[in-house]
């Protein structure tokens, strides 16, 4: 029997990751683990069969009893990041236990070109594959492009002012939804790719700012006028919303990444891992259409 873990099963993407391992139905729910600084959060998953464990990633006891007797662990990147370095600290002590702790296979949620990335957090990500590498663990680094799923938190406001601006410019992205990636990491859990390997997870077209704004105005119903405006003014606009420090580095920066052709990219691995194509920006606006109000 093969013993699987997953890291962040409370949060977006670890939930929806062991929502697909279940509907798999590939692994038994007995050789399931679901762990969490907060094992309270994870009652969900004890009724369906799943065992469940404290993982604190600033607490490395904990990881060591979370890890034990675990084969093969999903390391979902940890949501610090209003501390530079802070993340990429609990990442490598995680990345130390499983080792220590004799896991066969880590497989870890990465982005895409961390080493040329401009994004803000890109060095988290980079310094974690980084270690990966050099802890001797047979590895699947799999590389989440950008959500198509993080519109939606600005979108909303967009489409009542009725612009958006955005420092995109003329770059192109190849988004992904969230649940995607969750059900590529599903499936590599289930089977991993064999050998040491990194994928990249991409929707199947890359589009601009004036087709990711169509989209947006055609399943909401309601005009959307794109405007572009320059690093500097994005992040008066943003700061100006009340965001923190962090968040506006953050959003100018992914959108510096993206002008500069950094997410420019489109790959098969997410059809190779799942055996389907992944969901179109269009459909995910059109099945998420009440969320943007």
């Amino acid at each position: 029997m093969t013993k699987i873990l997953v890291t962040g099963a409370s949060g977006k993407l670890g939930s929806a990751v062991l929502a697909h391992l279940l509907d798999d139905g590939k692994i038994a729910p007995s050789d399931i683990v679901a762990a969490s600084r907060d094992p309270a959060k994870l009652a969900e998953w004890t009724a369906r069969g799943i065992e469940t464990r404290r993982a604190d990633f600033d607490d490395v006891e904990s990881l060591a009893a979370a890890f034990a007797g675990i084969d093969r662990l999903l390391l979902i990147s940890t949501d610090e990041l209003a501390r530079p370095g802070k993340r990429l600290q609990q990442h490598q002590a995680a990345v130390s236990a499983a080792a220590a702790a004799g896991v066969r296979h880590l497989l870890y949620t990465s982005m895409p070109n961390p080493d040329g990335s401009l994004v803000s957090f890109a060095p988290d990500h980079l310094g974690t594959e980084q270690a990966i590498k050099a802890s001797g663990l047979a590895y699947t680094i799999i590389r989440n492009s950008w959500y198509i799923d993080n519109y939606l938190m600005g979108m909303p406001h967009n489409l009542q002012a009725g612009v958006w601006y955005t420092g995109m410019g003329g770059g192109r992205v190849s988004n992904i939804s969230r649940d995607d990636c969750a059900r590529a990491a599903a499936a590599a859990l289930a089977a991993p790719p064999e050998g040491n390997t990194t994928l990249t997870l991409t929707g199947s077209e890359t589009l601009g700012a004036d087709e990711i704004g169509a989209a947006v105005s055609s399943a909401a119903g309601k005009p959307l006028k794109v405007v572009r405006v320059s690093d500097e003014d994005l992040a008066a606009g943003v700061k100006g919303a009340g965001m923190p420090d962090f968040v506006v580095d953050l959003v100018v920066s992914t959108d510096a990444n993206i002008r500069a052709g950094n997410f420019d990219l489109v790959t098969s691995d997410f059809e190779m891992l799942t055996g389907r194509k992944p969901q179109s920006v269009v459909e995910y606006f059109n099945a998420h259409r009440a969320e943007l109000g």
